[in-house]
Parts: C-alpha cells; sequence; structure tokens
C-alpha cells in the first residue's frame, strides 16, 4: 500500500556529507491524509530534514515539521484552524536491524527496506504523534458543573442517625 504522502529519497543521492531535503504535500495528499489522523482537515504540511550517513546502513534524520489543521474542539465541538511546529530527530535502519533498547530517550527507529527511505511517511508518522488527544480552541473552558448531589457517605451517615 502506498501512503497518503510519499516522498521517497533514494540513498544513494546521500554521501558523505549531509543533505538537506524538504518535503511539502500537496492538497490531495493533505486531503487523504486527515482521515488517517482522525481530524476535520489537514491544509499545509511540510517538513525540512537534514540527513546524514552513520554506521551499518543507518541514517541519522533531523526534521522541523510545520503544518496548519482544523481540529475539533472537545469542549465545544466547534471546528478551529490550529497550528503545528515541531523538531524531532529519528534513525533510518534496514528493517530487522531495529533495536530492543526500551529508552524513551533514544532517537525513534524508522526501518527501511531497499535503497530508499520515505521521507513524507516519516513525516506524516511524526505529525500524528504531535497532535494534542484533547484539543481547545483557544478560549475555550470547561463550564462550571456545581457538585450538588450528596455524596454516598453523607447520605449512610444521615441515614445512621435516623435509625
Amino acid at each position: 500500500m502506498t501512503p497518503e504522502f510519499a516522498r521517497p529519497f533514494a540513498l544513494d543521492r546521500l554521501g558523505a556529507a549531509p543533505v538537506e531535503q524538504t518535503v511539502t504535500a500537496t492538497p490531495a495528499e493533505c486531503a487523504a491524509l486527515a482521515p488517517r489522523l482522525g481530524i476535520p482537515a489537514v491544509t499545509a504540511l511540510a517538513c525540512r530534514w537534514r540527513l546524514r550517513r552513520a554506521e551499518a546502513g543507518r541514517i541519522l534524520a533531523e526534521g522541523a515539521l510545520s503544518a496548519t489543521l482544523v481540529r475539533e474542539c472537545v469542549v465545544t465541538l466547534d471546528e478551529f484552524a490550529t497550528s503545528v511546529a515541531e523538531e524531532f530527530r529519528v534513525v533510518f535502519v534496514p528493517a530487522g536491524q531495529e533495536s530492543d533498547d526500551p529508552d524513551p530517550e533514544t532517537d525513534d527507529e524508522i526501518p527501511y527496506q531497499a535503497s530508499a527511505i520515505d521521507l513524507g511517511e516519516a513525516a506524516a508518522e511524526q505529525l500524528a504523534l504531535t497532535l494534542d488527544p484533547y484539543p481547545r480552541q483557544p478560549g475555550a473552558a470547561l463550564p462550571d458543573i456545581e457538585d450538588t448531589a450528596e455524596s454516598p457517605f453523607a447520605l449512610l451517615a444521615r441515614r445512621a442517625k435516623q435509625a
């Protein structure tokens, strides 16, 4: 299956010096990504990559992601526009050579096969990781709800006094 935002980068283009590459999603790719992310719309997505070779076929990648999205507020249920800007590091590793290190401080590893890595798919995955699971539009606040219900313990205490 081809990802919604595929941008293969041939590894033979990467020599000893770092390479910078920018990938930008088309409007059609943005529209295809929104359902995958479970949001109303992705209006823009771009990622600037800095790639360099490491040992054993590993590719160190630093990314700067920027996106404009439409989200649904968990308080008001209104849609609102928001933006995301995130800098991150990942390591592309040959498939089957992933580390078993459980340390959350280590760079995420993305396996690749053959002689290319997919910078678009990696950017889409990183965007998914940055999404706030409970988005609120600016100024949205939960309503004040007065707790007037009597606690079960207070009710039991009152009944015990009556008996």
